[in-house]
Protein backbone atom coordinates (compact mmCIF):
# COMPACT_ATOMS: atom_id res chain seq x y z
CA UNK A 1 0.00 0.00 0.00
CA UNK A 2 1.34 3.70 -0.67
CA UNK A 3 0.30 6.15 1.84
CA UNK A 4 0.67 10.09 0.35
CA UNK A 5 2.00 12.22 3.13
CA UNK A 6 0.99 16.04 3.75
CA UNK A 7 2.85 18.54 5.53
CA UNK A 8 0.24 20.70 7.67
CA UNK A 9 0.32 24.34 9.00
CA UNK A 10 1.42 22.55 12.21
CA UNK A 11 5.10 21.75 12.58
CA UNK A 12 4.11 18.69 14.82
CA UNK A 13 1.83 17.32 12.89
CA UNK A 14 2.35 14.90 9.65
CA UNK A 15 -1.19 14.10 7.73
CA UNK A 16 -1.15 10.53 5.62
CA UNK A 17 -3.45 10.11 2.69
CA UNK A 18 -3.81 6.36 2.49
CA UNK A 19 -6.19 6.34 -0.54
CA UNK A 20 -9.23 4.77 1.16
CA UNK A 21 -11.72 5.60 3.91
CA UNK A 22 -10.21 5.66 7.05
CA UNK A 23 -13.12 6.44 9.28
CA UNK A 24 -16.96 5.78 8.96
CA UNK A 25 -17.66 7.96 11.87
CA UNK A 26 -16.68 11.50 10.68
CA UNK A 27 -14.03 13.33 12.51
CA UNK A 28 -12.23 11.58 15.52
CA UNK A 29 -9.31 12.86 17.52
CA UNK A 30 -8.10 10.44 20.02
CA UNK A 31 -5.26 11.73 22.09
CA UNK A 32 -5.02 8.50 25.04
CA UNK A 33 -4.88 4.52 24.40
CA UNK A 34 -7.95 4.24 26.53
CA UNK A 35 -10.05 6.68 24.35
CA UNK A 36 -10.45 4.08 21.46
CA UNK A 37 -10.77 0.38 21.01
CA UNK A 38 -9.27 0.94 17.22
CA UNK A 39 -5.61 -1.54 17.45
CA UNK A 40 -4.25 0.77 15.09
CA UNK A 41 -4.66 4.00 16.86
CA UNK A 42 -3.42 2.83 20.12
CA UNK A 43 -0.10 1.14 18.54
CA UNK A 44 0.48 4.72 17.16
CA UNK A 45 0.00 6.25 20.30
CA UNK A 46 2.50 3.61 21.90
CA UNK A 47 5.42 5.38 20.00
CA UNK A 48 7.22 7.12 21.80
CA UNK A 49 6.65 11.26 21.04
CA UNK A 50 3.47 10.65 19.13
CA UNK A 51 0.66 12.78 21.30
CA UNK A 52 -2.55 12.37 19.34
CA UNK A 53 -4.00 10.43 16.54
CA UNK A 54 -6.60 12.78 14.22
CA UNK A 55 -8.78 10.36 11.72
CA UNK A 56 -10.93 11.87 9.00
CA UNK A 57 -13.02 10.24 6.09
CA UNK A 58 -9.65 9.64 4.38
CA UNK A 59 -7.04 10.57 5.89
CA UNK A 60 -5.05 10.61 9.48
CA UNK A 61 -2.86 13.00 10.91
CA UNK A 62 -0.20 12.48 13.70
CA UNK A 63 0.44 14.75 16.22
CA UNK A 64 3.79 14.87 18.04
CA UNK A 65 5.29 16.30 21.12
Amino acid sequence: MFIQTENTPNPNSLKFLPGRKVSNNGPLEVLNQGDTNNLLIKNLLQINGVTGVFLGEDFFSINKE
